[in-house]
């Protein structure tokens, strides 16, 4: 195992790495930017590099910056926890030139499985179910064109080489179809430098699924149970679970054993995940392939009782996969996470800024906060907005459903907007609790779900959240925490 490693990232995925490694008795080593200086991840680590800059292309996304603090600091490894370089296939082979573990895949299978376009190919070399589209990248109006006669209306343009909905475009209608392939391009190549996209049919009514998948170097794959993320705002996660209502045992292992065949066949090592659109019929389609730890990884924790960095590491380190794949694709309750964003959901889910002046976490039996601000923390515009995350189990979605609603009852965080009225909102809704609900829920579903503080319940609510926030802004400010 690993003696000390460098963890390439901040908030609350680096909080989260380091109290695994903590554990294990690894010693890790934090990187911060002038932005970060007093952030919490600076503190949970054992040493902290500063990297300069303030934006991540001045700073987290400079790979001499991270290569140089881990020479200096004298790692076996680097995690890249995710977003930031954690799919970056060029960071992967400068680790590894190194001398140095990248806690991850191959730069290889980063490669294969990360552009959206191969991994499709492999897909259907496979005989992995994908929604009709392009063989590959379409390269010109003509050629998307000639796709869309092929396949009708609606359909979706998709960026190759990157994901959280940059690069895409939803077109219904021929004559959108000019204006959205070249908006989509350019977005394409200003998010990721490469603006190759694709084109797919237009799932109606679809279902975000995914399946959690760990792969050792000794040629075993191991499934676990599908993760339903489709409670979304512009084609990123705010509510995810485990199960799905929408899967049954059977179909489970199927998605699971598609899964699995793919990362085979990439040679794929460590964590990853692969992603899946269920169809309202009840047919699954592949779409891509995240080649790190995802955001939503504590929902499958905590149903399975398996700690995702800690298989990460061991993987990494040469060890061999122990667990049994006939237990972990048996659920174990239910599990339901909460991003927690800094957001004002009452207009469109723009990024809210400020100062973190109270922060109260919600404690109990089933109940997980991974966070990554505390009393003090400025929610600057640099980063992305998610400063949080609410994670809770129980014997079964209905009770994992009346928990997490009391949990966010008690969250208290005062300075900035954020999604939990949304998440409450959602979790109170006929459609989920129902379990009949798709990726289109804030199309469909949000307008109307905002409260208009009839009940007197409500109103008496807002009226203390109202006083709270008022008692806390006649308070001295917390300034940064010194060093």
């Amino acid at each position: 195992m690993f003696s000390k490693i460098l963890i390439a990232n901040r908030g609350e995925i680096a909080i989260r790495i380091a109290r695994t490694c903590r554990r294990l008795g690894i010693k890790t080593v934090a990187i911060y930017s002038n932005a970060d200086v007093h952030a919490p991840h600076v503190r949970a680590c054992d040493e902290a590099y500063p990297i300069g800059g303030t934006t991540p292309r001045e700073s987290y996304l400079v790979i001499e910056k991270v290569l140089d603090v881990a020479r200096r600091a004298g790692v076996d490894a680097i995690h890249p926890g995710y977003g930031f370089l954690s799919e970056n296939e060029h960071f992967a082979e400068e680790v590894a030139r190194q001398g140095i573990v990248f806690i991850g895949p191959s730069a290889e299978a980063i490669r294969m499985l990360g552009d959206k376009t191969a991994a499709r190919q492999l897909a259907i070399e496979l005989g992995v179910p994908v929604a009709p589209g392009s063989d590959g990248a379409v390269e010109s109006l003509d050629q998307a064109r000639a796709v869309a006669d092929a396949i009708g209306y609606p359909l979706l343009i998709k960026a190759a080489a990157g994901g959280g909905g940059k690069g895409m475009r939803l077109v219904e209608r021929s004559e959108q179809l000019e204006e959205f392939f070249a908006s989509a391009q350019r977005e394409a190549l200003s998010a990721f430098g490469d603006g190759r996209v694709f084109i797919e049919r237009f799932i109606t009514m679809p279902r975000h699924i995914e399946i959690q998948v760990l792969a050792d170097a000794y040629g075993t794959v191991l499934y676990f149970p599908e993760r339903e993320c489709s409670i979304q705002r512009r084609h990123q996660k705010v509510i995810e679970e485990s199960p799905s209502a929408a899967v049954g045992p059977e179909q489970r292992r199927i998605i699971g054993q598609a899964a699995a065949r793919l990362i085979a066949a990439a040679g794929y090592t460590n964590a990853g995940t692969v992603e899946f659109l269920l169809d309202a019929d009840g047919s699954f389609y592949f779409m891509e392939v995240n080649t790190r730890l995802q955001v939503e990884h504590p929902v499958t924790e905590m149903i399975t009782g398996v700690d995702f960095v800690e298989q990460q590491l061991r993987i990494a380190a040469g060890e061999k996969l122990l667990l049994d794949q006939d237990q972990i694709i048996v659920p174990n309750g239910h599990a339901i996470e909460c991003r927690i964003a800094a957001e004002d959901v009452f207009n469109d889910f723009l990024p809210d800024t400020g100062t973190i002046r109270r922060l109260v976490l919600p404690e109990g039996e089933g109940i997980r906060n991974d966070c990554g601000v505390e009393e003090g923390s400025i929610v600057s515009v640099y980063y992305d907005p998610m400063i949080a995350k609410l994670i809770v189990w129980a014997p079964s979605r209905d009770e994992c459903i009346e928990r997490t609603q009391a949990a966010l009852d008690r969250y208290v965080i005062a300075g900035v907007r954020t999604t939990i009225p949304f998440c409450h909102a959602v979790l109170g809704s006929e459609s989920f609790r129902s379990g009949n609900y798709s990726t289109h829920y804030v199309r469909d579903y949000w307008n109307h779900d905002q409260p208009t503080f009839d009940d007197p319940e409500l109103l008496a609510a807002a009226a203390a959240a109202v006083y709270d926030d008022y008692a806390q802004r006649r308070m001295p400010p917390w300034g940064p925490t010194s060093s």
